[in-house]
């Protein structure tokens, strides 16, 4: 693959499956892939502390989570900062710096969040202090903190800019206490120009973090020095944070994150594609926006999986094809799998007509063409064969199903209208419990 820290993006993204947020923040967040090859994958724990802990707790979790995505066993090398100059040098992918704004996709999901993030980098207003940007894991917060460091410090390459993670804050903060470093620990936070904390909720609850966050926010709030936080929810949803924290996090901006409508999730993949030198046809694009709904971690690690399946296994770009690769990506997403009485329920609700009159022989227009939709669903989000699906229809052959599927196909491909159409009912299918 051309990016290591893609990968590792992934890897972090199927290990969320057996492991907490917290775990992954606390023991993965300063990891990063230096090199990859035949051999195996090598893996940068600066920490030696925690380089022992992953060996001896999680690098069980790691492989399995490179099983999936290489559909093959790699070796992980662990290694420490003293190790790194033996090592293979990581690409730019790995670097923070490639989340910039021009590689940050804007939909209206993201456009106010995004919006704000820029007026604060590129200085175009004060009054956004503190920003506190919040939404579910996976949706772009961290590029965009990320993005406003790497613009302010082109901008300025003499500011102080400070960029920590909310568990780290606190791991440094107890390290000091421990040391009797509190002076240097002060200095190195409320001397800040510009103060960046990812996932400041794993500071709620804990009193000691919350004084010295509290007692950081002011200094830098009274020199106007810039701030800004990200969280998986708004201030007002933690309940441990302190109120007067609470209160100065809300004195700001707040600008939440939704999940990407269609439109962005396509075009997510679609970039991602690009970037990784994988050309997927519009369907498959379509096909995997339609039914990875979650986040944007999840999107990028579907393109991944694809083009390792592609180099490794000569896997065909097809929408059949795809679904066999991404299925255990898709059951991530929920438990439910709809069977073919599901879709059928579903495609007859959104055309007013019964499931028997979809399953029968009646030919009014909307019946018809909720019939060839229906087949075209049940292709799609089931495994059965041309067939199968022709017996659910009170016995159509195979050559009826696969032309009812292809003019579905091209309409999709042609028609807009049309197109959202079919992906409002393959929603309506998904959404169903």
């Amino acid at each position: 693959m051309d990016s290591l820290g893609d990968i590792w993006k992934s890897v972090l993204e199927l290990m969320g499956n057996s492991l907490t947020e917290v775990a992954i923040n606390t023991w993965f967040s300063e990891c990063r892939v230096t090199a990859m090859d035949e051999t195996g994958l090598t893996l940068l724990v600066p920490s030696d502390f925690k380089r022992g802990v992953i060996e001896a707790r999680f690098l069980g979790t790691v492989k399995d989570a490179l099983r999936q995505l290489f559909s093959g066993d790699v070796e992980v090398r662990l290694i420490g900062e003293k190790d790194l100059k033996e090592t293979v040098s990581a690409d730019e992918g790995a670097d923070p710096e490639q989340y910039t704004f021009d590689k940050f996709v804007v939909g209206p999901s993201n456009k106010f969040a995004h919006a704000a993030s820029l007026a604060v980098a590129q200085e175009q207003t004060r009054e956004y202090n503190p920003l506190f940007i919040y939404g579910e894991s996976g949706l772009g917060k961290t590029h965009l903190l990320y993005a406003i460091r790497h613009e302010v410090a082109k901008r300025h390459p003499e500011y102080k800019i400070v960029f920590v993670r909310g568990g780290d804050f606190m791991n440094e903060l107890i390290t000091a206490i421990q040391n009797g470093k509190n002076v240097e620990f002060r200095e190195k936070y409320r001397s800040a120009d510009l103060f960046l904390i990812d996932d400041i909720q794993t500071v709620a609850g804990k009193t000691s973090t919350q004084d010295e966050m509290f007692h950081t926010f002011n200094t830098l709030y009274e020199s106007r020095k810039q701030m800004v936080f990200t969280s998986d929810r708004p201030p007002s949803e933690m309940p441990l944070l302190a109120d007067r924290l609470r209160t100065r996090f809300e004195s700001g901006l707040l600008a939440d994150i939704q999940p990407p409508d269609f439109e962005t999730r396509a075009a997510i993949v679609r970039n991602k594609s690009m970037k990784v030198g994988l050309s997927l046809p519009n369907d498959v694009v379509n096909y995997i926006a339609e039914n990875m709904t979650s986040n944007v971690r999840q999107l990028e690690g579907a393109v991944l999986k694809i083009r390792a399946q592609r180099d490794l296994m000569n896997a065909q770009m097809t929408v059949t094809e795809v679904s066999r690769i991404l299925k255990d990506m898709f059951r991530e997403k929920s438990q439910y799998v709809p069977t073919p009485e599901d879709i059928i329920s579903e495609t007859a609700k959104f055309f007013s007509v019964t499931p028997e009159d979809l399953k029968g022989q009646r030919r009014t227009k909307s019946t018809a063409l909720a019939r060839q939709i229906a087949m075209y669903e049940i292709r799609i989000l089931t495994n059965l064969s041309l067939k199968d699906i022709g017996d659910i229809f009170e016995g159509r052959d195979h050559t009826t199903v696969l032309s009812s599927i292809q003019k579905i196909e091209k309409n999709v491909g042609s028609d807009p209208e049309f197109s959202q159409m079919v992906r409002d009912i393959t929603s309506n299918i998904n959404s169903r419990q």
